[in-house]
């Protein structure tokens, strides 16, 4: 090979480097250009967060009913005392399992998916706990603490339907739901006393009101909020609550038996 064919040869070489290697085979080179980044996503701004903090209070009889657990003898014996449906949990005028969450006012934001998966426990033969929150995409495991046997079936309107089983203690399996939807019914078909509700939201802001009928809801952005509370028996109430920047509004809720 002449002198001027090798120079030449050597700059087509230059030229190409990169998509053909010299020795005249293909190579595939790596990019050096750095991968692209997600957009970042539209949530709360912490530095001026606020909270909403409140009480729903009950008018009433308590009508819950004892459960009749003598069909599964092993459910009986893992109680010595008498046991409620905890349809209407009240106490000293005070309502707990109300699912209190933002149901306007977030439009336009977006939240990161929690990784934390939430529990439904099966537990002497009863859901724990009966009512709960998730959000859209998080996993929920389901498990059978109980030495019996159990079946999960999740009954949502918008939601996958699934009915699965869980004969052996100690056993789990996770589930996801994928569109918000107040509330999606579980019940157990083996046990026809049990039964829980589960709250999916698009969104970090809710809870559930405790014994002493208290809530809260923490690190929400400023502004002006439609709240709804969902009761199994009584129905929803909704309010407008302004969450001032750094500040704490108030909501207090009553509910009674329907007429």
């Amino acid at each position: 090979m002449s002198r001027n064919k090798y120079l030449l040869l050597l700059a087509l070489c230059g030229a190409l480097m990169g998509t053909v290697a010299c020795g005249g085979g293909e190579e595939e080179q790596a990019s050096s250009e750095a991968p692209a980044e997600s957009a970042p996503e539209a949530g709360t701004d912490v530095a001026n967060a606020g909270t909403i903090s409140g009480t729903i209070n009950y008018t009433g009889p308590d009508p819950d009913t004892a459960i009749a657990m003598n069909a599964d003898p092993n459910c009986a014996a893992l109680h010595q005392q008498t046991v409620e449906t905890e349809k209407v949990l009240a106490k000293d005028g005070k309502l707990a399992n109300v699912f209190v969450y933002v149901k306007t006012g977030l439009e336009g934001k977006t939240f990161p998916t929690p990784t934390e998966k939430k529990v439904l426990d099966q537990k002497g033969c009863q859901y724990f706990p009966h009512v709960q929150g998730i959000q859209v995409g998080q996993p929920l495991e389901i498990k059978n603490s109980d030495s019996t046997l159990h079946n999960i079936h999740a009954l949502p309107a918008v939601n996958a339907e699934f009915n699965q089983s869980q004969p052996f203690q100690d056993q789990k399996f996770d589930k996801v739901f994928d569109k918000p939807e107040i509330m999606v019914p579980i019940k157990c078909d083996v046990h026809p006393w049990m039964n829980g509700y589960v709250g999916v939201v698009s969104h970090p802001y809710y809870a559930v009101s405790g014994e002493d009928g208290t809530f809260t809801i923490e690190k929400l952005p400023p502004g002006n909020y439609t709240i709804e509370a969902w009761h199994e028996e009584f129905g929803t109430q909704t309010q407008q609550v302004t969450v001032e920047p750094n500040g704490t509004a108030t909501l207090d809720l009553s509910f009674q038996p329907k007429a």
